[in-house]
């Protein structure tokens, strides 16, 4: 990488075009020319992803595209700490669902609000870019819920949820759902200050989301293969599709369910019990372990 300019190795090229030749001049007035080499790609494919900033932008080098997204991220990261704080004080399971649109999120959601809502104290946090219909949804159950409009935003912020969390009725001791923008790319790179994100991928879509996606799945610690009532009618391939994600994310844990008629539910029940009971003993520890601490002091 030329880091003058920030003209990237593995930039845009079209298959059979010489490697990528770029040259500028510098304060001195002497010019150099630096030549790029670029990974295979198939014929006829542009490939947009291969710079250092994994992506284009007309009139932005990598290396500024690169300094934009260190930046927006570093100040998102910083709030996504505030959250994660605050939520660990109250000892709260914070979970970030994602998935593409039409996955179903909604719908498992609001079941599983509907069998944990005398287990556990509950709340949601719901992301689209318009509308409150399925905060509605959430509402419906008995659960309460905010939801949050992102305009053109293709995704929540930590920002976003601090702003939420200092709004609604937060339930220590239980769980708080975020229920993201459907978007399988930029939900990826943002920290909510949650406990895990939950992929959620359905049968209805193609078993190559995973690679076809990489980040979302690679930044989940759970994929939900959803809609598997569906399975006998469409051409999907689960354990393909759980091949292609661990292979993104060798330890990616992996749960299939039916929203609409409750199959796999109770595995998913125990792993949303197994993950609050950590968060509370680590809540338990950190309180004893100030104890201990005033105690000797």
């Amino acid at each position: 990488m030329c880091t003058v300019c920030g003209c990237g190795a593995g930039e845009t090229r079209i298959e059979g075009q010489p490697p990528h030749e770029h040259e500028h001049e510098h304060a001195d007035g002497t010019r150099h020319t630096h030549t790029h080499d670029h990974p295979y790609v198939p014929a006829g494919t542009l490939h947009y992803g291969q710079g250092p900033a994994r992506a284009h932008a007309p009139g932005l080098s990598q290396a500024r595209m690169v300094r934009i997204e260190q930046d927006i991220l570093g100040k998102n990261d910083a709030y996504a700490r505030a959250n994660r704080e605050h939520l660990a004080g109250q000892a709260i399971l914070a979970l970030n669902l994602v998935s593409g649109p039409g996955s179903g999120k909604t719908s498992l959601l609001t079941r599983t609000l509907t069998a944990l809502k005398d287990r556990h104290p509950l709340a949601v946090i719901e992301g689209d870019q318009e509308t409150a219909f399925d905060a509605d949804r959430i509402r419906a159950t008995g659960v309460p819920a905010l939801q949050i409009n992102t305009g053109k935003g293709c995704h929540l912020d930590a920002h976003m949820v601090g702003q939420a969390l200092a709004q609604i009725a937060l339930p220590a001791g239980g769980i708080l759902f975020i229920e993201n923008v459907g978007n399988l790319v930029c939900p990826a790179a943002f920290d909510l200050g949650e406990a895990a994100k939950v992929a959620i991928l359905s049968v209805t879509e193609g078993a190559d989301k995973p690679l076809k996606y990489p980040d979302m799945f690679h930044a989940a610690r759970l994929m939900i293969i959803n809609k598997m009532d569906l399975l006998p009618y469409v051409d999907f391939d689960v354990d393909q599709a759980i091949a292609y994600a661990r292979r993104i994310n060798p330890q990616l844990q992996v749960l299939t369910v039916s929203a609409t008629r409750g199959d796999g539910f109770d595995a998913w029940l125990a792993w949303l019990d197994t993950e609050l009971g950590a968060v509370k003993q680590t809540r338990i520890d950190s309180l004893e372990s100030e104890l201990a601490r005033l105690r000797g002091a």
